[in-house]
């Protein structure tokens, strides 16, 4: 086959448009800044946690008494005065404090769980300043905004990940009960005077049982119940659906779909990552009913692969790869946006000490000797490659079979730029 560079086509057909120049310009910068692995979920959980800490500071100075005297009545009366304005506002803080962790693993509990409480807390901020909304409230908005812009990216959902997040929101709230119904003991009839029985209280008052041996004598006090059985209702009605809800869904698949007898994979392709590499070697390789599965770190938005052939999952974890077969995989193709992350995947097939041949795919030319370091049985750096088959194409040169070969760098020693072994 022989390519040849038409010199009389005119040079503007042959310039990309400005959406393929712009396109191809933030590629470059994502892959250059390492977007996937930080944006947009490092910084939303960073902007969550700033406005758990807003809301938890106001109230945090109305309960240590810091605008009164500091004695032990005024910073009871400084608690009775703003248990329905600061206290619940300050729990919700915590409970966004705590959540933003969740939001840096994706999490769809946690993405739910904020977008209620964000909501909630702009409602009620409305409600209190309908005519004059604070800069808090704007930042609120827009918070609210950018979570709804970037749902997409929050679809991690575990089991385990939905249980801890659950039990720490069930923790909080029983937490933000005893205290208030400590602090508040005096407006109860009988008074409460211990944490124990503070904790029987706010359980009691939680579940909705109402036994009616404790009751509240005061205004305050009776704001104090009706904030901790909204809380109370909201967070556990959460924390059982995120719990419960996955769990027989999971026991009704089993029981009607009976036993689910795991894949066996042999002689396959293992193709890591979800870049447009791999995306088009997925669809060659299916193309010639080739067997493949692809290994992601977490579920594509426009998935092309079908769900047979995907596994999340971090493909440098030997259990992952374990999972897809790699020990009887007849390649792996580590062809991820990342070069170092491609040779912790080498390294982690290599480790199972199976049959399987390595690829790695080097996205920058400077770090070909690197990953040359870990020895995949073939490197393919698709920049290089592309300047070659340019430069080849605007010279007039033959390009054949062996050309392409020889732009593979394999690691058995060949050279860069020569394509001879030393």
């Amino acid at each position: 086959m022989t390519v040849k560079f038409n010199h009389k086509h005119p040079w503007h057909v042959l310039r990309p448009d400005w959406r393929v120049r712009w396109r191809s310009r933030q590629s470059r910068w994502a892959n250059r800044l390492h977007l996937s692995l930080w944006y947009p979920h490092w910084p939303i959980a960073a902007a969550v946690g700033l406005l758990g800490i807003l809301n938890i500071l106001p109230a945090l100075e109305h309960i240590l008494g810091l605008r009164y005297n500091g004695s032990l009545a005024h910073m009871s009366q400084s608690f009775l005065l703003d248990a329905f304005r600061g206290i619940p506002v300050g729990a919700a803080g915590i409970v966004l404090l705590i959540m933003s962790v969740g939001l840096l693993f994706r999490s769809r509990f946690a993405w739910v769980l904020v977008l209620v409480l964000t909501g909630a807390i702009l409602s009620y901020g409305l409600f209190r300043h309908p005519s004059h909304p604070t800069l808090l409230l704007y930042y609120n908005a827009l918070l609210m905004a950018m979570l709804w812009l970037f749902r997409k990216h929050f679809s991690y959902s575990s089991l385990a990940t939905g249980t801890l997040f659950a039990l720490t929101g069930a923790v909080l709230v029983i937490g933000y009960g005893v205290f208030g119904a400590y602090i508040l003991g005096a407006d109860f009839k009988p008074p409460i005077h211990s944490l124990l029985t503070a904790l029987y209280y706010s359980v009691v008052t939680m579940s909705t049982v109402g036994y009616g041996d404790i009751v509240p004598i005061t205004p305050e006090a009776r704001i104090f119940v009706v904030s901790l059985i909204v809380l109370g209702i909201t967070v556990f009605a959460t924390s059982l659906s995120a719990i419960i809800v996955p769990a027989v869904h999971n026991r009704l698949q089993a029981a009607l779909k009976g036993e689910a007898r795991p894949m066996i994979r042999k002689n396959h392709y293992i193709i890591v990552g979800d870049t447009p590499l791999s995306r088009n070697s997925y669809r060659e390789l299916k193309s010639r009913q080739l067997p493949v599965v692809v290994i992601v770190g977490h579920p594509p938005e426009d998935s092309i692969y079908q769900s047979d052939d995907l596994i999340l999952g971090d493909a440098a974890d030997t259990e992952v790869l374990r999972s897809a077969g790699a020990e009887n995989a007849i390649a792996v193709l580590a062809l991820r946006a990342d070069d170092s992350e491609n040779a912790f995947v080498v390294l982690a097939v290599k480790e199972l000490e199976g049959n399987a041949k390595t690829v790695a795919a080097v996205n920058d030319s400077k770090n070909l000797g690197r990953v040359r370091r870990v020895q995949p049985d073939m490197i393919i750096a698709p920049q290089v490659m592309g300047g070659e088959l340019l430069a080849m194409a605007l010279n007039g040169e033959t390009l054949g079979s062996d050309a392409v070969m020889r732009m593979f760098r394999f690691s058995s020693g060949e050279t860069d730029n020569g394509g001879k072994k030393g």
